[in-house]
């Protein structure tokens, strides 16, 4: 059962730094449903579902973010469950296309 639903955008120097496998690494190590993407404008966008204090450990590992990253920003707010059907067929977490 999913707890909660968070979705995230994170700034800064996000793209090209490994932060999206990173999310997903992290993610799966969590045993949190969802996906993480590209957007155009620069920035990181992922949807969190688990357990709140899963959630709420994974939203603080995104402002640390990999090594080679630097968030400047990261807006939290919450997101509906069919946000999670984004996802591919028979994934826990995807990572998505940039949008």
């Amino acid at each position: 059962m999913t707890d909660v639903i968070r979705q995230v955008t994170v700034r800064g120097r996000v793209q090209g730094v490994g932060f999206r496998a990173f999310v997903e690494f992290q993610a799966i190590k969590l045993d949190l449903e969802g996906w993480v993407r590209n957007r155009r404008d620069g920035s990181v966008e992922a949807l969190l579902a688990g357990p709140e204090a899963a959630v709420a450990a994974m939203i603080e590992l995104c402002r640390q973010g990999p090594s080679a990253s630097h968030v400047a920003a990261l807006a939290d707010e919450p997101a509906s469950a069919d946000a999670l059907n984004l996802r591919r067929a028979g994934e826990r977490f995807s990572t998505l296309p940039t949008l």
